[in-house]
């Protein structure tokens, strides 16, 4: 459950609450106790500008019955229903405004099925897929969900990932660090297709990568810096929060600072900028999921304190303009 109480311990002035921001990864369920339109808009409007926000897909709301292929759709058509409720009691902001399904690329060719069925739940609002593949393989059983280990180079989810450009859609990657050389992989094979990494690729830090920041640091900078020469290759900053980073937030007395989020999270959102540019980097919140450890407002105001340096048409690209272009928002 998310630790309101602690949560509320903490509290900062917005940052340039002015700034104009898209909040293009978020998902909606009842897990960690209820997220659904309410609980988003409240973070939503919790005071910074966010004008605009994506939903990823998170496995809820499926249909319980017809085909399992199709079983992914009725998480389309949930999202959907949030999207129509919140155009009601806040107009102004553009909540759910696309929408990241799933539809499993194992089906191969068969998946088109899938994709045309989201298209018709989504209303106008379907912009990509994410399929899951985050693995910690025999040596990390304990990652979730522990998909199957190379199963990006599998020539039958290849045969499916190839159906994702020709119906206009991305594709979104949860991975773990070791896999980001997978990802850059397909990324060569399909370089017509955006593909967005997500959680700046997963650097791992618990299970044997507790205690081995450093050398995780390195592994994941080098399969960071060959992704960068990807061009089609884009990546979300944050989701650093979770449980698998290892960063141990929720465990304090107190709900962290914005500079100390900021402080944690530099090396890994200083050198994604570096190596991808703002122009294919975007700020994420990855909320409910980070809700676990950090505010929303916190959240935003530590993405701002890391891109304190950054130009005024930089800013725009990392906290709005890049969402806006890869999402056709």
């Amino acid at each position: 459950m998310t630790d309101e109480a602690w949560l509320a311990k903490l509290s900062e002035e917005i940052l340039e609450p002015d700034l104009p921001i898209i909040d293009p990864h978020h998902h909606l369920w009842d897990r960690l106790g209820p997220y659904y339109t309410d609980e988003l808009l409240g973070d939503l409007t919790s005071g910074h500008n966010i004008r605009q926000s994506v939903f990823i897909q998170c496995r809820y709301g499926y249909r319980t019955d017809g085909p399992k292929e199709m079983m992914p759709v009725g998480e389309t058509e949930f999202a959907v229903s949030i999207a129509e409720e919140a155009a009601e009691k806040r107009p102004d902001i553009g909540a759910v405004a696309g929408i990241v399904a799933h539809a499993d690329l194992m089906l191969g060719a068969d998946v088109d099925r899938v994709l045309e069925a989201h298209e018709a739940a989504a209303k106008g609002r379907l912009r990509g897929i994410r399929h899951i593949t985050a693995s910690g393989g025999e040596a990390f059983s304990g990652a979730v969900p522990n998909a199957p280990l190379r199963q990006m180079y599998d020539e039958t989810f290849r045969a499916g990932f190839a159906r994702l450009q020709p119906a206009g859609l991305t594709f979104d990657g949860w991975l773990y660090h070791p896999q980001i050389p997978d990802f850059a992989d397909l990324a060569r094979a399909f370089p017509e297709t955006t593909m967005i990494l997500d959680h700046v690729g997963g650097p791992l830090g618990i299970g044997p990568y507790r205690g081995h920041r450093d050398e995780v640091f390195a592994d994941w900078k080098a399969s960071m810096t060959d992704l960068a020469t990807c061009p089609n290759a884009h990546v979300k900053l944050g989701g650093l929060a979770m449980d698998v980073n290892g960063f141990d937030l929720n465990r304090e007395p107190l709900p962290p600072s914005s500079g100390e989020l900021s402080r944690l999270w530099r090396p890994y959102i200083e050198t994604t900028i570096e190596l991808f540019g703002p122009e294919r980097c975007m700020f994420e919140s990855n909320f409910p999921v980070d809700k676990g450890s950090c505010a929303y407002p916190v959240v935003w105001n530590a993405f701002k304190r890391l891109a304190s340096g950054a130009s005024e048409t930089e800013k725009a690209a990392l906290f709005h303009d890049t969402a806006q272009r890869v999402y056709r928002l």
